[in-house]
């Protein structure tokens, strides 16, 4: 199921959105490249956030080939600052649109109720909280973690818990079997993540998808949003 749009109309300007969007767009373009290469690679090595180097569980000198003709190089010296800047980074057309795709069908209603300034924080908040599950599900990997997925997971988990009700009309496809169809949040929603809850359990934790990030996120979002479920924005009822 995709998402294609909620009705559940906001009352101000996602303004936060809008830039975190941006952001990504900006960072997709001036230091990925627009995916190109040697660009998209090297921007994958300095400024993904590899949880063996971080953490100095993984040997210093390690080679881990990224790209053509690019390896990341493990050091000694953790960049902390990947943390963060890993939230900004993609690996492909396909990652950041189908991401920010996401962000910009769930973030407005959640930035509506919780207002720009702390929905920037929960965003931000949301984003480590998935770097650091997804860093304690494999301490010694070095493979380079990217994108905004986990971050928006926590935007659709503190959905869920604000508006449970609304209506998602979703992208359902099934063999040759294509159609639209309105589902609540709380269905699609609570679908994406025993997916991601049932791939980070039986994939391998070097396959290259952070489901444990998708899932930290999600759980970071919906506690967090917790105290928000009083003075949300009224809901358009499925």
């Amino acid at each position: 199921m995709f998402p294609l749009r909620d009705e559940n109309p906001s009352r101000r300007a996602p303004l936060a959105t809008w830039a975190i969007i941006a952001l990504n767009a900006a960072a997709w373009a001036l230091l990925q490249g627009l995916g190109s290469e040697p660009a998209l690679a090297r921007s994958v090595c300095t400024l993904g956030l590899i949880p063996g180097e971080l953490l100095g569980t993984a040997p210093a000198g390690t080679r881990i080939p990224i790209g053509e003709g690019v390896a990341c190089v493990l050091t000694d010296d953790p960049h902390w600052r990947t943390a963060l800047t890993s939230m900004f980074m993609h690996g492909s057309w396909m990652h950041i649109i189908g991401n920010m795709w996401f962000l910009w069908v769930f973030g407005d209603n959640v930035e509506d109720a919780m207002g720009h300034l702390r929905y920037v924080l929960f965003y931000v908040a949301c984003g480590l909280a998935a770097v650091a599950a997804q860093v304690l599900s494999n301490p010694a990997s070095a493979v380079p973690m990217v994108g905004a997925s986990g971050a928006i997971g926590g935007v659709m988990g503190a959905y869920a818990v604000m508006y449970p009700h609304a209506r998602i009309d979703v992208l359902f496809v099934f063999g040759f079997l294509v159609r639209v169809i309105p589902v609540s949040a709380i269905m699609m929603l609570g679908y994406w993540f025993l997916i991601q809850l049932i791939s980070g359990s039986v994939s391998d934790l070097e396959a290259g998808v952070a489901f444990w990030a998708h899932v930290g996120g999600f759980v970071a979002g919906a506690l967090l949003a917790l105290p928000f479920r009083g003075r949300r924005a009224p809901e358009a009822a499925f």
